[in-house]
């Protein structure tokens, strides 16, 4: 599906690439060597491809404006995930080490860093400042919901409405960016602006539940290690759908033996998710936000574009490799 989106997208994908790589050129060897890393092992660059999908629903094109907001969602994708691998240790991604393991923390925030500059050059002179505001805006978030996951994981008090709001920060806020400057680029007013505002954040959601989902299904595994989750005290959206179906004593007893998990822990929550069936609830959950992001949609005039968006919002249910 990915691969037919960039042939529809012809030029502006083709576009889009040529931006993206020319934001990377340096004269230091060993940068240069990162980043060529880190550029083979790259993923499906999602959140360009809604940027430019955006643009195209709304004008039927996409122009400089648009191409260099969709490259710089993807640089500062790939810096929050660098940044990521060293707050939480991570040896791996996708299946290949991390450019932390490879090299040094050190090396991955630095990298990480000049690849959020070249994002933030990208914007900086576009002509609408709404762009950068919120491009400003979503980092200011990506902060904000590290720092509450942080705090909520060392209390073991992580509610529903926490979840929501940190995975809003961490994620869904570059998916809006991504989509919402698309449309401040082509000039689109403001209901417009909203109907793409309010599907990015379904999109958002939907997306970081499905990868809840799959830490809690080892049979789905997509060359990730699951219950990563419960080993770095997180609770995410299956473990507070198990909450609500287990009996109140056993929720207060895990609550507090996720401020020290170990592999024991892990394999009694997977245990009692299958007794109970917490994940076909989360799977409901995350269904809710794909059907609200289509439905989003509805004001949108029919287009071959818009049709990609609604798939794409049909393909947050199913994640590969």
């Amino acid at each position: 599906m990915y691969k037919e989106v960039q042939r529809f997208l012809g030029q502006s994908w083709t576009d889009f690439q040529r931006c993206f790589a020319e934001s990377l050129q340096t004269d230091i060897p060993l940068l240069e060597k990162v980043n060529r890393f880190i550029l083979e092992h790259g993923g499906k660059k999602l959140r360009p491809t809604f940027t430019l999908l955006t643009a195209q629903a709304l004008t039927g094109a996409c122009d400089e404006r648009v191409v260099s907001c969709a490259a710089a969602s993807e640089l500062l994708h790939t810096a929050t995930l660098l940044h990521d691998d060293v707050a939480d240790d991570a040896l791996t991604r996708r299946g290949v080490p991390t450019v932390m393991a490879l090299y040094s923390p050190s090396t991955a925030v630095l990298v990480g860093d000049f690849w959020l500059s070249r994002a933030m050059d990208l914007i900086i002179d576009h002509p609408d400042k709404r762009v950068l505001h919120i491009f400003s805006k979503c980092l200011g978030d990506l902060a904000r919901g590290e720092m509450l996951q942080l705090e909520r994981a060392g209390k073991g008090d992580t509610s529903e409405a926490d979840y929501r709001q940190i995975i809003y920060c961490k994620t869904t806020s570059l998916f809006e960016a991504a989509v919402v400057s698309a449309a401040h680029s082509v000039g689109a007013g403001e209901t417009e602006t909203e109907t793409f505002r309010t599907y990015a954040r379904h999109i958002g959601q939907a997306f970081q539940m499905m990868d809840d989902i799959l830490d809690y299904s080892p049979e789905l595994s997509i060359g990730k290690p699951t219950g990563q989750d419960i080993m770095e005290k997180k609770i995410t959206l299956p473990l507070l759908c198990l909450f609500r179906k287990v009996p109140a004593a056993v929720e207060r007893r895990l609550r507090r033996r996720m401020k020290n998990p170990d592999a024991a822990l892990v394999e009694e929550i997977f245990s009692l998710v299958r007794q109970y069936d917490a994940l076909a609830e989360a799977r409901g959950v995350l269904e809710e936000e794909i059907r609200q992001a289509v439905d989003a949609l509805a004001p949108v005039p029919a287009s071959e574009a818009k049709e990609y968006l609604i798939k794409l919002a049909g393909l947050m249910a199913v994640r590969t490799a």
